[in-house]
Formats: structure tokens, sequence, C-alpha cells
């Protein structure tokens, strides 16, 4: 198979896993206890980190995609000739 044949390459799959990489980052960090507990109400559901940080990391993540994808391809210099 050659690579002339793929629509994206190999910088934009870099750029777009590291992107899915950022986005499943900023699912973790929203990750945490419940709201409620058998002991009463949690407060850590309003940390800065999960409504934030987490959020603010997968935005980028999304807007990173967006690059990904729209990076251009270089082309060879056998492709010119």
């Amino acid at each position: 198979m050659d690579i002339k044949n793929f629509a994206f390459g190999k910088m934009n799959y870099i750029i777009c896993a590291i992107s899915v990489l950022l986005i499943i980052v900023g699912f973790i960090l929203m990750t945490g206890p419940s709201s409620s507990v058998e002991g009463g109400f949690e407060p850590d559901i309003f940390s800065t980190r999960r409504i934030v940080v987490a959020p603010m990391v997968c935005f980028a993540g999304f807007l990173l995609m967006i690059v990904g994808i729209l990076y251009p391809r270089k082309k060879d210099s056998k492709e010119e000739k």
C-alpha cells in the first residue's frame, strides 16, 4: 500500500493521536467521588480540577483535533514532477 493513498499525512495522525490522549486525560481529571455518599454531601464535586481544569483540557484536545485534521500535508518532491 502506497502512502500517497492516505487522506492524511504522518503528522496529521500524530497530532490526532496526541489530541485523543489529551481528551482522555481531561475526562480522567473529571472523575472523582459521587455527589452523595452515605455520610452526607461530598463537596469535592465543586473542586477547581473538576469544573475548570478538566473541561479546559478537553476543549484544548478538541481544538487540537481540528488542527490535526486541517494540518496541510507536505508534498513530496516526486509528486511535484
